[in-house]
């Protein structure tokens, strides 16, 4: 493994940090969380077009850039320093995965080069809090987690005509309330026969309703949809195997668990910086705190930490690009406590100003704690890694 940085690589970073500088401070931010959409749509078109952002990690053949995970979770670190709101990890680490592994060349056609170039944006929607069991982040994912039967999800059932329709609700949706596409995992079957499905639901269709939630975290928005026998397209085709649909889902959860350990990495970092600058300037007793060994101490602390969630971050990027090994939810783990921790230090040793709504402390936090609610908790992370390796088994210890 060679872990230097390629030239490219570090333009990519070098480029992005410079822009999310100027087009995503803290004014910007709050602006950006108020709108409809939840982001800013000018800046979004600026990331697709000047850096072709969104299809970074797509096939050239299909209008990306051809880059690897490894490019597009050091781009997504410095997303995560300004907490940028966009639809990059919706569009391009949840969907557009599953329609390059999963979907027909006339389904890839169509739409991987609109998402490839942002004109078109797109998300998961998997019924209940089971989205991280869904991507084989906490739980096998082989189970019924879409709902089916008796367990309520959502449904799809063939109508007369052959065309499959979708009945059901999804909550926890991110973006859902302003994706252009929607990939839904319902059932079919029925009870006795029941499988999971992914389907293609695109923005107005009849029966659709979208409505946009309250949640933890402000830069992350979120949805709920329901699905009111509404017309759908299967996503692949016909006669695919179900557990090529449940496989696609846990390597896509493997490469969101990378891309949002560096994400968190790279808001941890943020906040430690700020907070280093802050204990510099605050006085107590005539000195500034950060001379007290004290505070020196839980800062090195916290830097430990920030360093070994990067290292985790960044070979959990290398190993989703260039192996087989699934390390994306313990750097994931890794990286959200680390950014918990440093955010509520942060909050800590600002003092009052800390603690106030205006002040951006609290965003981060809230970026911790928010991912946990949707992809966590840590501990569940770290459980469910230790189960796979069989740590704790009696059997033999994976290698």
């Amino acid at each position: 493994m060679d872990a230097r940085f390629t030239a490219e690589q570090d333009e990519i970073r070098r480029t992005l940090r410079e822009l999310l500088h100027k087009r995503c401070g803290a004014e910007e931010l709050r602006a950006a969380v108020d709108t409809p959409a939840g982001h800013d749509p000018a800046l979004w078109t600026t990331l697709a077009e000047q850096l072709g952002l969104p299809g970074l990690a797509l096939p050239e053949a299909y209008g990306g850039v051809g880059c690897s995970v490894t490019e597009l979770a050091l781009a997504c670190e410095e997303t995560g320093r300004a907490l940028a709101p966009s639809p990059l990890l919706a569009t391009t680490v949840l969907a557009a995965p599953l329609l390059l592994a999963l979907g027909t060349e006339e389904q890839r056609s169509n739409l991987l080069p609109r998402l490839a170039s942002g004109a078109l944006t797109a998300t998961l929607a998997v019924p209940g809090a089971c989205l991280a069991t869904a991507l084989g982040l906490t739980g096998d994912n082989h189970g019924d987690w879409a709902g089916g039967g008796r367990a309520g999800g959502v449904q799809a059932k063939r109508s007369e005509g052959g065309t499959w329709r979708l009945y059901g609700q999804v909550d926890q949706v991110l973006d859902g309330h302003s994706a252009g596409l929607l990939v839904v995992a319902a059932h079919s079957g029925g009870f006795s026969r029941s499988r999971t499905l992914l389907f293609l639901v695109r923005a107005g269709a009849d029966g659709l309703v979208r409505m946009r939630q309250t949640s933890l975290d402000a830069t992350r928005p979120q949805a709920r949809l329901q699905l009111r026998y509404v017309d759908a397209e299967l996503l692949g085709r016909e006669d695919a195997d179900v557990l090529s649909v449940l496989s696609a889902l846990a390597r896509v959860g493997d490469t969101a668990a990378t891309v949002l350990a560096a994400e968190a990495v790279g808001a941890a970092d943020r906040v430690l910086e700020r907070t280093v600058e802050y204990v510099k300037q605050r006085e107590q007793f005539g000195r500034a705190i950060g001379s007290f060994q004290a505070v020196k101490h839980r800062l090195a602390d916290l830097y430990v930490q920030v360093q070994a969630a990067r290292s985790a971050a960044y070979y959990a990027a290398w190993a989703t690009a260039a192996s087989d090994e699934r390390v994306g939810p313990l750097a994931l783990a890794q990286a959200l406590e680390a950014l918990r921790a440093t955010a509520s230090e942060g909050v800590q040793l600002h003092g009052g100003i800390g603690f106030t709504w205006e002040h951006e402390a609290h965003l981060y936090f809230k970026r911790a704690a928010g991912d946990e609610l949707l992809f966590g908790p840590v501990h569940r992370l770290r459980a469910y890694a230790a189960e796979e390796a069989r740590l704790f088994g009696g059997g033999e210890v994976a290698v």
